[in-house]
């Protein structure tokens, strides 16, 4: 298996991030909004457990394997 980039995988954690921030402060914006769609409010909060589950995978990449 081919050592992956630490770098890049980084830069995608970055990005990651940023999106679940943004989708944090949309679901925010919509809870509050009692005409929110709420198939648009449950997209979006799916889409940010997604994007956890994500971040958390490339966290674990960067991790040494101490088995090795």
């Amino acid at each position: 298996m081919a050592t992956e980039d630490p770098a890049r995988i980084t830069a995608q954690l970055v990005e990651l991030r940023v999106e679940h921030r943004d989708l944090d402060e949309a679901i925010a914006r919509l809870s509050v909004d009692r005409d929110a769609d709420e198939l648009t409010l449950k997209r979006l909060k799916k889409r940010k457990l997604r994007i956890k589950d994500m971040i958390i995978a490339l966290e674990s990449r960067l991790i040494p394997d101490l088995d090795a």
